[in-house]
């Protein structure tokens, strides 16, 4: 009820606001909502919003993988980590868009590059917390694991994924906040469809209706995704840590 009282406030002022002063550059939420009916008829919205999420999850999903198998191994390797933490710290400085521009020179124009190029500014930060995850972990249940003779699924589904899930779910929820900006760029860039596209596409007919339109659909998705996926499986992987009253 809050959350709807307040987002029902800021339409208010977003209303009073484009009524006090109106301007091409502050268009109505009627205007807004004009064009994501005229848009979503025509199946427009829809096709580039499915691009944008596409990219988004391929990349979440990579980033994910190979960040979470590279921390682990140097949260658990002292020496590998001692030589491969310049190159984490390194590629956490690394501005985004030199990582996108490079990779659409290295490989072209293609989902290849975008989705990689995303994929790549993600994977330091996924290494960053779960490095500090198998940092974290009871050398004890590794005792364990190997009186009962565990093979290496047991250790895993046992041992390690347990104690990683609030580490998981951080690296989850971190990421697919910043993903998804990052793609709105690689898309602006590089790519013929897409949210990112669009904005770009609209900003060159000063079109602000239309970007606004495309930017709250995309939003509103990754709210979805926040409070159906991203919160409930990060209440999971946490509720241990909940106290009875």
């Amino acid at each position: 009820m809050t959350v709807a009282a307040s987002l029902a406030a800021l339409l208010a002022i977003w209303a009073i606001a484009s009524t006090i002063w109106p301007s091409r550059a502050l268009p109505s939420p009627a205007a807004v909502l004009d064009v994501l009916i005229r848009d979503a008829a025509s199946g427009e919205l829809f096709y580039h919003l499915g691009m944008t999420l596409m990219r988004v999850v391929a990349a979440f999903i990579l980033a994910m993988i190979v960040g979470s198998v590279i921390g682990v191994t140097l949260g658990m390797r002292q020496r590998a980590d001692n030589f491969f933490s310049p190159w984490v710290v390194l590629f956490l400085n690394l501005p985004a868009l030199v990582i996108i521009v490079l990779a659409y020179i290295w490989f072209g124009l293609n989902e290849f590059a975008a989705i990689g190029a995303v994929a790549v500014n993600k994977i330091p930060n996924v290494i960053v917390t779960m490095r500090e995850g198998a940092r974290a972990l009871d050398p004890r249940y590794g005792e364990l694991a190997t009186v009962y003779r565990f093979s290496a699924w047991e250790r895993l589904r046992h041992i390690l994924l347990p104690q990683l899930q609030p580490y998981i779910a951080a690296a989850s929820r971190s990421g697919i906040a910043l993903i998804w900006k990052i793609v709105l760029v690689v898309e602006l860039l590089g790519r013929s469809n897409g949210v990112g596209f669009q904005i770009y596409l609209y900003f060159q007919t000063f079109d602000v209706a239309a970007i606004l339109a495309y930017t709250l659909a995309f939003v509103a998705i990754m709210l979805l995704i926040e409070l159906m996926l991203v919160q409930p499986f990060e209440r999971h992987a946490t509720r241990w840590r909940r106290r009875p009253a």
